[in-house]
C-alpha cells in the first residue's frame, strides 16, 4: 500500500493532467465544470489536489478532455491504494480541509471521539473472524483521524449525540465508561462542542440518520451521510441548507451542554458500577 505522501503527489499528477488536457482543448475550470456538473471551483481544487473528484465525475472529464478512458483509469489505480472503504474516502479527505464540522450521531460515537477500545469493539462486531493485525489497523486509522483535534488550527467540532449512544453498552461496561469520560474530557477541554438529546425529546429530524456537515474555507459547505455500506456527499445548496435548520432543530432540541455532560458523567458512573471499578 501505498503511503501517504505517495498517494498526495499520485494526486496532483492527476491534478497537473487535467489542468494540461483542459488548456490544451481552450476550456477554462468554469466551462469544463459546466460540462461535467460541477463549478469552475471544484475544477480548480481536483487540478490543486486539494478535492478528489467522484468516478463519475472523472468519467465526464474523459469524455469532454477525449482523454480515453485516462483519469476513470487513474482514479480507480489511486483509489485501490486507499485507506479507507470507497464510500468513506472522499470524507475523510475533506475532513482534514474541514473549519467546521458538525455531527449528528444518533447510534455510534463518532469516529473523531471513539477510544482505541471502544473502536475495536465496533469493528470485532462487524467483523468477529478478522485477524488481530485488521483490527490494528482500523483502529489506528480511527486514532489517526482524531490527530486533527489536537491540532492549534483544528475545526470546530459540534457534536450532538441521541441518548442512545449512552445506553447501547459497545464492549464491556469499563470500554463504556472510558469512552464516556473521554467523551467529557474532550469537551471540558474546550475541544468540541457537545450536546445529548434524551430520550425525553421524541421524535426529531434525522432520526436514525447519521450526518456531519463540513464547512471550508475557500469551499463550499457539504454535508455527508451514511447508509449501509455506502455513502453519499451532497454539495447542493438547497440540500445543505435544509440540513442545516435540521441541524439547528436538533441543537435546539437538546439539552444543555452543562446538562449533556451531566447526563454523560452519570451513565459513565453506572457503567464504572456494572464493572465493579467504583
Amino acid at each position: 500500500m501505498a503511503n501517504g505522501s505517495q498517494r498526495q503527489a499520485a494526486w496532483e499528477f492527476f491534478g497537473m493532467e487535467l489542468k494540461r488536457r483542459r488548456e490544451d482543448t481552450g476550456l477554462t475550470q468554469v466551462e469544463l465544470g459546466a460540462r461535467v456538473f460541477v463549478s469552475g471551483g471544484y475544477i480548480g481544487q481536483f487540478e490543486q489536489a486539494i478535492r478528489k473528484p467522484q468516478l463519475d465525475v472523472a468519467k465526464r472529464i474523459d469524455v469532454e478532455l477525449q482523454s480515453d478512458g485516462f483519469f476513470e483509469r487513474m482514479w480507480r489505480k489511486l483509489i485501490k491504494e486507499q485507506r479507507y472503504a470507497d464510500y468513506f474516502e472522499h470524507a475523510a479527505e475533506l475532513e482534514r480541509l474541514a473549519t467546521k464540522i458538525c455531527e449528528w450521531a444518533p447510534a455510534v460515537v463518532p469516529g473523531l471521539l471513539q477510544t482505541p477500545e471502544y473502536a475495536r469493539a465496533i469493528y470485532l462486531a462487524s467483523n468477529p473472524l478478522a485477524t488481530d493485525e485488521y483490527f490494528d489497523e482500523m483502529v489506528g486509522l480511527r486514532l489517526e483521524r482524531a490527530q486533527i483535534l489536537k491540532g492549534a488550527t483544528r475545526p470546530v467540532h459540534w457534536v450532538l449525540l441521541h441518548e442512545t449512544v449512552l445506553r447501547v453498552p459497545v464492549g464491556s461496561p469499563a470500554v463504556m465508561a472510558q469512552q464516556l469520560d473521554h467523551i467529557v474530557a474532550m469537551t471540558r477541554t474546550r475541544k468540541v462542542l457537545l450536546q445529548v438529546l434524551p430520550f425525553a425529546a421524541g421524535a426529531h429530524p434525522h432520526m436514525g440518520k447519521l450526518m456531519a456537515l463540513m464547512e471550508f474555507e475557500d469551499a463550499p459547505p457539504t454535508v455527508y451521510t451514511e447508509g449501509v455500506l455506502s455513502g453519499n456527499l451532497l454539495d447542493d445548496p438547497a440540500v445543505v441548507k435544509r440540513v442545516q435548520a435540521n441541524y439547528d432543530l436538533l441543537r435546539a432540541a437538546a439539552l444543555s451542554r452543562e446538562a449533556s455532560l451531566a447526563l454523560i458523567e452519570e451513565a459513565a458512573e453506572d457503567y464504572r458500577r456494572c464493572a465493579g471499578t467504583t
